[in-house]
């Protein structure tokens, strides 16, 4: 018998590949089969999916070290703990979309009117700026991700603990987080009656950061100040860099419009 994953050889009694370590399954794709998978990985009360939630609250360290230095069988990998945390985004968006439209339009009025310059009659990308936003966040969020790496790990260069990568690790790992209580918050606040993007971002924004300063403080082993310095740095140069990339597009968008005729210089 061989490893359906890595194709190495097994013996009938092995339950797991000693190669890869994934479980050997020999029971065909039934229903039952089906919700006790889905079970065990998001609804038991142990399963990894919760494991990893608590965890990246009460011992971030043990879990992105653990990943980091090949430990990954207690808790979900980043890349699968940060695919869900898309998912979860889109989710959150259609749920503000059809049951709190309120929200959508707080939303749309927060974006700078600059992002809103009428053509000729036709729509354009900046009229529907915040749509394409809430359309395509998990798209925003995935290319910003080496951004923000790339500021944790420039700010912590006299540490050099963790490579650019194990940085990028980090950041998914918090990214994901982030997303997931942000879900929490934007729909509760949403059941309260409050609809207000713009008040809403400022209030979540100073307990992220905090949130994220803890977790740079459990993996450096540093004061909180100092992470909490570091961090801020790190969170106003990923603002910096998203500004100019924005700006960035915004120029090449009006260019191609103008160019288009659909859009009067």
């Amino acid at each position: 018998m061989n490893c359906k994953n890595c194709n190495n050889t097994l013996k009938d009694t092995q339950k797991y590949c000693d190669e890869c370590g994934a479980k050997v399954i020999n029971n065909r794709l039934t229903p039952k089969v089906l919700i006790k998978q889905l079970n065990e990985q998001f609804l038991s009360i142990d399963n990894k999916f919760l494991k990893t939630f608590i965890s990246l609250f009460t011992k971030p360290d043990k879990v992105i070290d653990g990943f980091i230095n090949g430990q990954r069988k207690t808790h979900l990998n980043v890349v699968t703990y940060y695919a869900i945390s898309l998912t979860v985004l889109g989710f959150q968006m259609f749920i503000l979309k059809n049951f709190f439209p309120e929200f959508i339009e707080s939303q749309s009025s927060a974006f700078d009117e600059s992002f809103k310059m009428a053509g000729n009659g036709n729509k354009n990308l900046f009229e529907n700026f915040p749509d394409v936003f809430n359309n395509y966040q998990g798209v925003f969020f995935s290319l910003f991700m080496p951004f923000i790496a790339i500021g944790t790990w420039l700010i912590y260069l006299n540490k050099p603990k963790y490579n650019y990568t194990e940085h990028l690790v980090i950041n998914l790992y918090l990214t994901a987080q982030t997303i997931y209580i942000s879900f929490f918050v934007y729909i509760l606040m949403a059941l309260f009656g409050i609809k207000d993007y713009l008040f809403i971002s400022i209030i979540i924004t100073l307990p992220l950061i905090v949130y994220g300063a803890y977790v740079f403080k459990k993996l450096y082993s540093t004061k909180f100040i100092d992470a909490f310095i570091r961090y801020f740095i790190a969170y106003i140069l990923y603002m910096i860099v998203f500004g100019i990339i924005l700006f960035a597009i915004t120029v090449v968008v009006v260019i191609y419009l103008i160019s288009t005729g659909q859009l009067n210089p």
